[in-house]
């Protein structure tokens, strides 16, 4: 493996690291109780508890561009919920790199 491809490799994990980091500063100032998955793989990234006490299964994207319009980027996750997440509930968080905010993403899936 050439020296880049690893670079390229750890930037993207470094990234998604960030992203996870962002989410659960940003889940706490909104009340949640944050428990991350300790592992590097797995169908979720966190387990938050919200301040009702309901328990949500969360994973963390990082947003890519689809379009600029209107001179504005339009952000969205570069992946869909498996099969395993949609069934699971699990909520996407998306995290926006440029301005470091989150949103939560509305699923469409049938």
């Amino acid at each position: 493996m050439s020296s880049g491809n690893h670079q390229k490799r750890r930037d993207s994990s470094r990234t998604g690291d960030i992203a996870e980091y962002y989410a659960i500063t940003w889940l706490w100032d909104a009340g949640y109780e944050v428990f991350k998955n300790c592992g590097c793989d797995g169908f979720i990234d966190l387990i938050v508890r919200d301040p009702k006490g309901t328990i949500q299964l969360v994973d963390v994207k990082t947003a890519g561009i689809k379009k600029i319009k209107n001179k504005h980027a339009v952000w969205q996750s570069k992946s869909t919920r498996t099969k395993e997440q949609v069934e699971a509930g699990v909520k996407f968080l998306l995290f926006i790199p440029d301005t470091r905010k989150l949103r939560w993403v509305n699923h469409h899936e049938k």
